[in-house]
């Protein structure tokens, strides 16, 4: 076959649904991908290294609030989707996508070995005809200068003998108006022939589909819209330090400056940043940038900003604790409410309210957590000492125990009048006791 046929046979198969597709990594990106293109007809695979989550899913039991189990026992039910921890099915899928981990090394340099294992693995089963799309976020040349030469080490060439792409995830957990369908898709791909497939197979399931003219443009943008964000956020967790020490709430601040309807888009303070794009991404762009002599000042700054508002909180917390009950933080029994990095989640990836939970117990303090979407903490490298920590009942016997209660996440299930009415002192990093009117003389905002 020419090269001309094999990308034609390719685009058949994706357009009559008869292309297989394997989804490499079944976490919080890849188990609603999976489900979003089988449940548009195609059959997809699943492909974990976690034994006990690939039974679960094979029984249709979902470990992602994005996917609720009634549908993927549906999906499970009919054959369109399967999922295995053997990699040697990769050989018989027409469309791979990879949907795996890129965390910082302990001195903050990217991380890409998970990806840099995947793909070696894809290299041992790859074939003529096959669309090999990354999702994993990452710095611009990641796919063209570390995935591509990993994949022709067999001989097959990128645009010739197979198609390879970039498409960067862009979920946003527990958000209600937006799911992996309609979100606009990103896509790349290298040469034009690539980016007209990886076109056509995410538009048989997307809404909206937005190419790009190269996979670095398309790692880019990515990189653009995390830097954004933690930029803008440390901005406001740094005029929310200034104005406090000046006496003005920065809450009524911004609540009163996005009344403007042009020229300012609100952002919000908070405790830190958590999960697992925001805080990580950015790092990418700054080490990339140093390969031509470049530092990027301004993602460098926001990410000190952001890293040290825990220890803002810890202050604050100690002279709540101080100023309205004469204890010292060391001394104190403390409720830490909410664990997840953000609210309507039960993911606590690089949360600052587990930071929070370690610094406090590294202070001597009695200090638990309640949160109805994290029962238990998760084994974890980053914080063995708070690993398998149970949340705590919340009732007004229970909060009346506590010195404070400090709340880190808001989620919206959470009784906060019970909390204000029985708690000797509220420590509020969210405004919601305000945004809720719960306002009293027990509850102190930081």
């Amino acid at each position: 076959m020419t090269h001309s046929d094999i990308a034609n046979s390719l685009q058949q198969k994706i357009d009559n649904r008869s292309a297989r597709v394997g989804v490499i990594g079944m976490g919080y990106v890849g188990l609603p991908l999976a489900a979003t293109i089988a449940r548009k007809g195609f059959t997809v695979t699943g492909f974990d290294i976690d034994e006990n989550r690939i039974s679960s899913l094979n029984k249709g039991v979902s470990h992602i609030d994005a996917v609720h189990n009634d549908e993927l026992a549906r999906l499970v039910g009919g054959n369109f989707f399967s999922a295995t921890s053997d990699f040697a099915p990769l050989a018989d899928c027409d469309v791979i996508t990879i949907c795996v981990p890129t965390p910082l090394s302990k001195h903050r340099e990217p991380d890409l070995s998970f990806v840099e294992q995947v793909v070696g693995v894809i290299a041992t089963h790859l074939k003529a005809g096959q669309l090999i799309v990354l999702e994993s976020t990452t710095y611009p040349g990641t796919t063209d200068e570390i995935v591509c030469p990993i994949l022709e080490q067999g001989g097959l060439k990128s645009g010739a003998d197979f198609f390879l792409g970039f498409s960067p995830e862009r979920e946003d957990p527990g958000n209600p108006d937006y799911s992996t369908e309609t979100i606009p898709k990103i896509v790349a791909g290298d040469g034009e022939t690539a980016r007209d497939l990886v076109t056509a197979f995410y538009s048989a399931f997307m809404q909206h589909v937005v190419p790009v003219s190269t996979n670095s443009v398309a790692e880019a943008v990515k990189i653009t819209e995390n830097i954004f964000r933690s930029v803008n956020i440390a901005l406001v967790n740094e005029l929310k330090i200034i104005y406090s020490a000046m006496g003005i709430d920065v809450w009524e601040v911004i609540e009163a400056a996005k009344t403007k309807p042009f020229g300012f888009m609100p952002f919000y303070p908070g405790p830190g940043l958590g999960g697992h794009c925001i805080p990580i991404d950015p790092f990418y762009l700054a080490w990339k940038s140093r390969e031509f002599g470049l530092r990027a000042r301004f993602i460098e700054l926001a990410g000190e900003i952001n890293i040290a508002m825990p220890d803002y909180v810890i202050r604050n917390l100690e002279k709540a604790l101080d100023d309205r009950q004469r204890v010292s933080l060391g001394s104190s029994k403390i409720l830490v409410l909410g664990l997840a990095y953000k609210a309507n989640v039960s993911d606590i990836r690089e949360s600052p309210s587990v930071r929070l939970l370690e610094m406090i117990e590294k202070r001597g303090a009695d200090v638990d957590y309640h949160d109805p979407l994290v029962p238990v903490i998760p084994h974890t490298s980053d914080h063995p000492t708070v690993t398998g920590k149970q949340s705590v009942s919340l009732d007004a016997e229970t909060i009346a125990q506590y010195n404070a209660v400090l709340i880190c996440t808001d989620h919206q299930i959470v009784d906060y009048k019970l909390v204000v009415d029985h708690a000797q002192l509220v420590v509020d990093t969210r405004n919601i006791i305000t945004r809720l009117d719960l306002d009293a003389d027990n509850v102190v905002r930081t």
